[in-house]
């Protein structure tokens, strides 16, 4: 009867241990796994996006966010050949319209992120007196900073503004071309070009140039920012969760703070 009873305890001790210290389920152990992100992202977010992974950190301890800033064209092209991404941030529709056409995005999590707007900026003081798109035709205008119109959205931009003024031709004699947005700012930073145009965003983070004009409305496609998974993301939980985020009113707040606006 002793031994009966002996065993019965030690039977009940066990079950106790077990019930008290329960082996974690498989998604506990994927939600405690460190993660890595890639974000490519348009090269006009850089400032803002750099914050916000210092923010999400709170939201999402276990995600490292790494981004890969550029052109939006080249990003598409990259992402194109293969090379890895889990989301991506364009800064016109264009791009992410030729990912979606050959089925490299998830079509469920595109949205429409940030709205943005397109200035002519100057070196600091607008050293030719500047005031409109349609000054940059004047004489004392020798170079013209611009982004690669193929490749490069706000470049995109720039020629439609330049067309609806019909003064493309006498632009492209001028024009010089950055790979992407943030060279178009240091060239007018450096003074290495007369007038440049880029968005309204980066004109805001730097002391070195003055707006001298912004584009009407009337005058290019509205300057949207589109967001969305790759299809072959390694990490899809996670992509989706930090699109989700990128919506919060933390993050509005960020990108606010940058210049952007909310896409409606």
């Amino acid at each position: 009867m002793k031994k009966l009873w002996m065993g019965l305890l030690a039977g009940m001790l066990c079950l106790s241990a077990c019930t008290a210290n329960p082996a974690p389920n498989e998604d506990e152990n994927n939600a405690a796994k460190p993660t890595e992100l890639l974000i490519s992202a348009a090269a006009s977010m850089t400032d803002c996006l750099t914050e916000l992974a210092e923010l999400y950190k709170a939201a999402a301890p276990n995600v490292t966010l790494t981004f890969t800033f550029g052109s939006s064209g080249s990003l598409q092209s990259q992402i194109e050949e293969g090379a890895p991404a889990d989301v991506f941030i364009s800064a016109a529709q264009k791009q992410m319209n030729a990912l979606d056409e050959k089925d490299l995005i998830d079509k469920d999590t595109r949205k429409d992120l940030l709205v943005n707007e397109v200035v002519l900026i100057t070196p600091k003081g607008n050293p030719l007196g500047l005031s409109s798109f349609t000054d940059v035709t004047k004489d004392e205008v020798a170079k013209i900073a611009l982004g690669e119109l193929g490749s490069v959205p706000v470049g995109q931009y720039s020629e439609e503004i330049f067309k609806h003024y019909e003064i493309m031709d006498a632009v492209s004699a001028k024009a010089v071309y950055g790979s992407d947005v943030r060279t178009v700012l240091t060239w007018i930073e450096n003074g290495e070009a007369d007038c440049g145009v880029v968005y309204a965003t980066d004109a805001a983070i730097s002391d070195a140039v003055d707006v001298a004009a912004v584009a009407p409305a009337e005058s290019h496609k509205e300057v949207v920012y589109p967001i969305a998974m790759i299809k072959d993301s390694k990490q899809p939980e996670a992509a989706k969760a930090f699109i989700d985020y990128c919506f919060s009113e933390e993050a509005a707040a960020i990108f606010t703070k940058y210049g952007f606006a909310l896409a409606k």
